[in-house]
Formats: structure tokens, C-alpha cells, sequence
């Protein structure tokens, strides 16, 4: 090799070895909390609060949806009634016709939150500090599971996924025709989002939505349940609590049943028999107000103000539930999961938390989405995810 004379050796160019340059903060790794609590075991603390979180979902998420890891399920549609003929001699019997199915989607999105906790932040925060920071991105990613479910219920407007396949809401007077059932036919303009043309949810709107489930053939079976779902100010609004079979009040509204209260309500005095079982304190872990008809009464603050859903739910995450919740191919991409960051041997400096899913209503006339506004038409809410 052959030295340039022009360049004095003193003050040749060096670097790329990573042993000269300029150290800053970020060079100092910070390996316990300002309380001793050790960065591993809240790293490792925080895989076991996933794991135990990914096990059990929300509640109210559990009782609307059932998990898929298909784009889109192909579902019977129009099945035609079969007949059996007088046997001849010679002849050849009938044979039977397959259904007409429909593609039904669910869709898909990639959401992530950051921790992002610096070297100085870890350096000063205490355990608990740093634990409210995790606290805080659960409570928003089950903000955005339960969010995201209900506004596929309460939304009728067709997405398109990643496969190309549409994601549809509850029957929505699109054309579409609901499959007979039963003897009961239905046509194009069968809806299941309804508005209340009133101020005021009334002993109507709720009777009209369980039939409107019931024909369908959902909410019949032993495992299933009907869920009336409120916002609590909607309730207090609608007075349910003093609605009485045959019993007419602001003028013209007269309920063909009687609100019962669970066993969790207050005590009354009253002098009138109960007949039949009284709702529960709570069911799968959503406190029950009472019933009407059919019905349990659950308040919820994720439920839209404005708004009501009747649901059939066949328990959690059964898949006679509504909504499907899609999930990844791989097991590897499901649940909330934790990414570490850029640091090795660092992983909860610069971290991240990222979720994967998509929705999409399977069985859509097993819910009924209504309005309480004074219009007769139905209008989707806006919620925060």
C-alpha cells in the first residue's frame, strides 16, 4: 500500500470502529427504576399482565363477537325448501339443490401505542409510575376492541378488506333478502337499524326489536340470550324501571310487560308476586339492571348515548354471536403484544405495544341497532376508538 505524502499521518481521517466520537445520554443504559424495581421484571411483568389480558377480553366484547382467523366466511343464503315426491315404478326421485351462499368479510388493521420511555424517565420514575403508563395503554387498546365491535353493530356501511371481500353490518335494506326461516319469508327492503321517531326509547321500540331477532331465529335456543344494551342516562331517560304490563302512561304507551328489577336493585317494599325467575345480579361479568320480556337490561358508558342494541348472544365468544373478530393466520401476531425497543438488552426503553384485527358481522339478524332521536330515519353514531 502506498502512503499519499500530501496527507501528514498525525491527521489522517479515522472512525468507523466504534471506539472514538462523542458520548451522549442516550449511551448510559439505566437498568432499575428509581425505586430498585429492576427493569427485566417489569419487562417480564409486563409479558405475564399480556398474557393473563389476552385471556380475557372485555366482557361486553366477549358477549357480541367470536374470534376468526378466516378473511370471510361463506354462508348459506336462500335455502331452498325440499320436497319429497310419490315414488313411481320407473322414475328417478328429485335430488337436492345446494343454497346460494354469500361471502361475508371481516376486515383488517394494524394498530400500535408506544410506551417510549427514555433512559432519564426510567432513571427517575418509580414502579408504579412506570405501571400507569402500562395501565393506561390497556385501558385504550380495550377502548379500541370494544369500540371497534360496536361500531361494526351499529354501523350498516359496507367495507371492503384486504381480500377484496365486502364486510357488511346487520341487514340493511341494501336488496339483499334475509334466508327464510321457519315460513317466514323476508325481501330486499328488511332492515335491522331502526329509529324510535321519538324522544324517548318506549316499551315499543324494545318489543318490535326482539321480534325482529326472534324471526330470524335467534335468541330461540336454551343457551341463548337476549341482551338489551343502554347507555345508563338512556335508561333513566326511558323511566324502564316503572313500565308495567297493561299499564298506560304519558298517555299512549302501554307495556305487554313488566320491568323486573335483578337482585342486585335496591331494596322495595311491593305487594305484587313475582312469576317466574328474576334476572340475575350479573351475567359473565356485566351487572344486570333487570328485564323486560325477554330481555336482560345491561348498562354500559361504551354503549353510544342516543342509542340502544338488542342483542342475541349465545355466551362468550360463541359463534352464534354476532360480530367476528379476525385475528392472525399466525398465533404468533394475536392478542396485544409487546415489541422491545432499539436497545439490546433493554427491551422496555423505546418499547411499543401492537395489536392486529378486523371485524365483521356474521349473523346479521341477530342484533338490532336503535336510534332514540325524533326521525324516522337511521342514522350511525360516531364512536372513539
Amino acid at each position: 500500500m502506498t502512503t499519499n505524502p500530501l496527507i501528514p499521518r498525525p491527521f489522517r481521517i479515522w472512525g468507523g470502529d466504534g471506539l472514538g466520537g462523542t458520548q451522549t445520554h442516550g449511551d448510559v443504559l439505566v437498568n432499575q427504576l428509581a425505586d430498585g424495581v429492576t427493569l427485566d421484571s417489569v419487562w417480564l411483568e409486563l409479558g405475564e399482565v399480556l398474557a393473563l389480558y389476552n385471556s380475557h377480553r372485555s366482557a361486553l366484547a366477549n358477549l357480541l363477537s367470536y374470534r376468526t382467523i378466516n378473511a370471510a366466511d361463506a354462508v348459506p343464503q336462500n335455502v331452498k325448501a325440499e320436497h319429497f315426491e310419490e315414488a313411481t315404478e320407473f322414475g328417478v326421485p328429485s335430488g337436492v339443490s345446494d343454497p346460494s351462499y354469500l361471502k361475508l368479510g371481516y376486515s383488517w388493521r394494524d394498530y400500535d401505542l408506544a410506551l417510549r420511555c427514555t433512559w432519564k424517565y426510567l432513571r427517575s420514575a418509580t414502579s408504579e409510575q412506570v405501571t400507569n403508563r402500562i395501565t393506561r395503554a390497556l385501558e385504550a387498546d380495550n377502548r379500541l376492541v370494544t369500540g371497534s365491535i360496536l361500531q361494526r353493530l351499529f354501523s350498516p356501511i359496507v367495507f371492503t378488506n384486504d381480500f377484496g371481500h365486502n364486510c357488511y353490518g346487520l341487514w340493511n335494506a341494501d336488496g339483499m333478502k334475509p334466508p327464510n326461516h321457519m315460513g317466514r319469508t323476508f325481501d330486499g327492503t328488511h332492515t335491522h337499524y331502526l329509529a324510535t321517531n321519538s324522544t324517548t326509547l318506549d316499551p315499543i321500540h324494545v318489543e318490535n326489536g326482539i321480534r325482529h331477532i326472534a324471526e330470524h331465529g335467534y335468541g330461540t335456543t336454551q343457551a341463548a340470550r337476549f341482551l338489551l344494551l343502554a347507555h345508563p342516562n338512556d335508561i333513566e331517560a326511558s323511566e324502564i324501571a316503572s313500565w308495567r304490563a297493561g299499564v298506560t302512561y304519558d298517555t299512549n304507551k302501554t307495556p305487554r310487560y313488566d320491568f323486573i328489577p335483578s337482585s342486585n336493585a335496591p331494596a322495595y317494599i311491593s305487594q305484587e308476586n313475582i312469576h317466574g325467575a328474576v334476572p340475575p345480579a350479573e351475567y359473565e361479568g356485566l351487572l344486570v339492571t333487570g328485564s323486560y320480556g325477554k330481555a336482560w337490561i345491561i348498562e354500559s358508558y361504551f354503549i353510544p348515548q342516543g342509542y340502544v342494541a338488542i342483542v342475541a348472544t349465545g355466551g362468550p365468544g360463541s359463534d352464534a354471536n354476532p360480530v367476528g373478530f379476525r385475528e392472525h393466520t399466525n398465533p404468533a401476531y394475536r392478542g396485544l403484544r409487546r415489541i422491545p425497543g432499539q436497545w439490546r438488552g433493554y427491551p422496555l426503553q423505546d418499547s411499543f405495544l401492537a395489536r392486529g384485527f378486523g371485524t365483521g358481522v356474521r349473523h346479521r339478524g341477530a342484533a338490532v341497532a336503535i336510534q332514540i332521536a325524533a326521525s324516522p330515519t337511521y342514522a350511525p353514531p360516531v364512536i372513539e376508538l
